[in-house]
């Protein structure tokens, strides 16, 4: 019985080792099979794994690539490194004078911040081969040092502070504030927050200084452009009397000569006193319009050549001729002329284009200077608000743009002109080879 066991256990573990066998050929046959592939899996895991690493190191080194990159922006004023953002004012002055009396104000604080010595100050008492006279001497060394190295790094950023760096320049006196009190760490010696406030001070006065300087000088220039126009309204008004009382005598005489005349001739004569007759009260009519203060034209133009589509300029002007306005407006500034869409005589004209204006407030091309008078919005949109606080008024839709669809055909023209050897080359191909 025992050797029936025994017998029995060496076949079951014979048939175990045949089959063992068995499976490891087919997984041998299976591994030559697609060794290839199992080959390139294994690689695909080893560079996906490679993969992440670089990614992570990507991730640490760009963080301190940026980190470098806005350090090398705040010391070397790079303009292309300067990240643009739109300056909040903190002060509210009327005039640039007022800025600068300010700027003296802030100069003088610091002047007896650094005078009565709380500027920089040190929190040790230090002696320098057992005397206090001598450590006390090189702590005032040290101070003037800190402050000097200080206040020049804030004035090179004050003199260079300009609208597209004044972040950058904030961040450079900080920076500098830090630096330069790391250096006193040892001596205990440190250049104060409050002294720090008064030199930011100082540097957004000086940009708002300058921004308020720019702003009065167009102020100035617009209300010289304004004298300039009311010139030429008061020069075209003496004009428009003169044509007048020119208008007036000729009907004089021709009224004289028709008691004169009879039949056709009469007839004839009597056209022409109507004719006169209505050109003389056109005349009147325009002068009186023109003596009041606040009649005038609103003009809705275009300049698609200029300033692409849907870009609508919202103008006055009190002339007595207002075309000739638009036509001076696109005389030299722009490259092409401006289409009229529609010209809006009111009683009060600037009321009007102060509604238009307010009522496309946010439609502005220019946010910043709100005497820029564009507006990118639609025609229609215009015409809309125009109707609801004016009379019934007729906009011409459509730019007619003559000279820049003119200008496209030429261009389009000369790209398809072929030149003479080109035609040549193309007819005798034989004879140039």
């Amino acid at each position: 019985m025992y050797l029936n066991i025994s017998i029995i256990s060496t076949l079951i573990a014979l048939v175990f080792t045949v089959l063992y066998i068995r499976k490891f050929i087919d997984y041998k046959k299976i591994y030559y099979k697609y060794k290839d592939v199992i080959d390139l899996d294994l690689e695909i895991t080893r560079y996906s794994t490679e993969l992440n690493d670089l990614r992570e190191k990507y991730k640490n080194s760009r963080t301190i690539y940026l980190k470098l990159k806005e350090e090398v922006s705040i010391l070397e004023d790079d303009l292309d490194m300067i990240e643009f953002g739109v300056y909040k004012s903190h002060f509210d002055f009327d005039t640039s004078e007022h800025y600068k009396n300010e700027i003296k104000v802030i100069r003088a604080k610091q002047k007896q911040s650094i005078k009565d010595k709380s500027a920089i100050v040190c929190s040790t008492t230090w002696e320098v081969g057992g005397k206090k006279s001598a450590g006390t001497a090189m702590v005032n060394q040290y101070k003037r040092l800190m402050l000097r190295a200080f206040n020049n790094e804030c004035d090179a950023s004050i003199l260079k502070v300009r609208w597209n760096n004044i972040s950058t320049m904030e961040k450079r006196i900080e920076k500098a504030f830090s630096t330069i009190n790391k250096m006193g760490v040892r001596t205990n010696i440190e250049i104060q927050n409050k002294f720090l406030e008064l030199k930011l001070t100082e540097l957004r006065l000086a940009f708002e200084y300058q921004e308020k300087k720019q702003y009065e000088k167009e102020e100035q220039r617009e209300i010289r452009e304004q004298m300039r126009e009311e010139a030429k309204v008061f020069r075209e008004i003496e004009k428009a009397k003169k044509d007048a009382e020119l208008d007036e005598k000729a009907l004089d005489k021709a009224k004289k000569e028709l008691e004169k005349v009879h039949g056709e001739e009469s007839l004839k004569l009597q056209k022409h006193i109507e004719i006169l007759e209505q050109q003389l009260q056109d005349k009147e009519r325009a002068i009186s319009r023109a003596q009041l203060t606040k009649t005038g034209h609103v003009y809705v133009i275009s300049n698609l050549g200029s300033f692409g589509e849907n870009i609508y300029k919202i103008g006055l002007t009190r002339r007595l001729e207002p075309m000739i306005r638009v036509k001076e407006l696109g005389d030299a500034s722009v490259p092409f002329q401006f289409d009229v869409h529609a010209m809006i005589f009111s009683e009060n004209a600037p009321e009007l284009e102060k509604t238009l204006h307010h009522e496309f407030e946010d439609k502005r091309v220019n946010l910043i200077n709100k005497r820029k008078e564009y507006f990118n919005t639609s025609l229609t949109d215009i015409e809309s608000v125009v109707h609801k606080h004016d009379a019934e008024i007729i906009f011409t839709k459509i730019a007619e743009a003559k000279e820049y669809y003119q200008t496209l055909k030429l261009i389009e023209e000369k790209s398809n002109r072929k030149t003479i050897d080109e035609i040549i080359s193309e007819e005798f191909p034989e004879e140039l080879d």
